[in-house]
C-alpha cells in the first residue's frame, strides 16, 4: 500500500514546477532533519522579523515599504487577501494537486520512522522546528505591520 501511495504521489508530482521539486527534496530529507543532521536555515528577513516585528523601517517611502512586503511575500507566499486575479487559476489547481500529493508523500516518509516524536525531542529537531515556525509567524506579523504602515501613508500596492 505504501508503494502505491508513493507511486501515485510521484506521478502527481512529476508535472509540478521547481518549487514542488524543492518540496520533494525537503520531504526526502525529513529523516535527516528528524535526527537534527540536516538543518533548515531561517532566511535573514524572517530572522529580522523575529527580532523586532514592529520596528519602523528607516526608509518609509512607499516603494521601500512595498519592496519589503514583496520580499516577505517571496518567503511566505501570497497573503490571505491576495486578489484572485493575481493568482492564476491553473496554477492554483496545480498547487492543490501538488500539495495533496506532497502531503501524502510527507506522511508516508514520517510514518516510516519509528518513535519519530521521541527522536525529534532527543535530537533537538523539535526545538529547531518550533523556532522555524515562530520565524514564519513573525514574518506574517511583520508583513501585516508593514502593510498597515503603507495604508497609514496612503501607499498604493502595485
Amino acid at each position: 500500500m505504501q508503494r502505491l501511495t508513493l507511486a501515485i504521489a510521484a506521478l502527481a508530482l512529476s508535472a509540478c514546477a521547481t518549487k514542488d521539486q524543492n518540496r520533494i527534496e525537503e520531504i526526502g530529507s525529513t529523516p535527516l532533519r528528524d535526527l537534527n543532521i540536516a538543518k533548515v536555515e531561517i532566511p535573514p528577513i524572517l530572522r529580522d522579523a523575529v527580532d523586532n516585528p514592529y520596528q519602523l523601517p528607516a526608509d518609509r517611502s512607499c516603494p521601500a515599504l512595498l519592496a519589503q512586503v514583496n520580499e516577505l511575500d517571496e518567503e511566505l507566499g501570497p497573503d490571505l487577501d491576495t486578489p484572485e486575479e493575481e493568482l492564476d487559476r491553473m496554477d492554483a489547481s496545480r498547487k492543490a494537486l501538488g500539495s495533496a500529493a506532497t502531503g501524502a508523500l510527507q506522511k508516508t516518509v514520517e510514518g516510516a520512522i519509528p518513535f519519530r516524536g521521541w527522536l525529534r525531542k532527543l535530537s533537538g529537531a523539535e526545538r529547531r522546528s518550533r523556532k522555524a515556525q515562530a520565524a514564519v509567524l513573525a514574518g506574517q506579523v511583520r508583513r501585516g505591520y508593514l502593510r498597515g504602515v503603507m495604508a497609514a501613508n496612503s501607499c498604493q500596492k502595485a
